[in-house]
């Protein structure tokens, strides 16, 4: 994937005042699936009592990659808003450990993204949460209508 948006993965992962302050670092980029990181600190711990990363945290991460799959998808950056986000947590993160979480844009619009995500130790097939979300586009109408994204050969995601 050639796209000015690669060279600025890393910035719009960990540029903005609260993705900054909250420790969240560029991870990788899989075909459409973009990870990001946030780095177990004591300062993000929900229970001391568990040193389990809080779940503000969890949600704050999901949104986060989240956007950055709509702009992969997108293969540029524009402005977009969260319409709407759940989060089903799965289980309780492991104490004292880094949080991944990966995403996938799966539908463009012409107005909204349609995006899945997971948070994750070690491995997206075990997860602490995920995430179901929509994203509000520029709706200028620069993509076709209902364009589908799909991978492994067309089959759909």
């Amino acid at each position: 994937m050639t796209s000015p948006i690669l060279d600025l993965l890393p910035q719009l992962a960990a540029g903005a005042a609260h993705t900054h302050a909250l420790g969240f670092v560029y991870d990788s980029l899989d075909g459409d699936r973009v990870r990001i990181r946030a780095p177990w600190r004591a300062d993000l711990v929900g229970d001391p009592d568990t040193g389990v990363l809080s779940g503000g945290l969890v949600t704050t991460l999901l949104d986060h990659v989240g956007g950055l799959a709509v702009w992969i998808a997108l293969g540029r950056f524009e402005p977009i808003a969260t319409l709407d986000l759940r989060v089903d947590y799965m289980r309780a993160a492991e104490a004292r450990r880094d949080l991944i979480a990966e995403a996938r844009c799966y539908r463009l619009t012409r107005s909204i993204a349609f995006v899945r995500a997971w948070a994750f130790e070690d491995s997206p097939d075990d997860p602490v949460a995920a995430a179901q979300s929509a994203y509000m586009l520029d709706s200028s109408g620069r993509r076709g209508f209902g364009a589908n994204l799909k991978s492994d050969g067309g089959k759909p995601a």
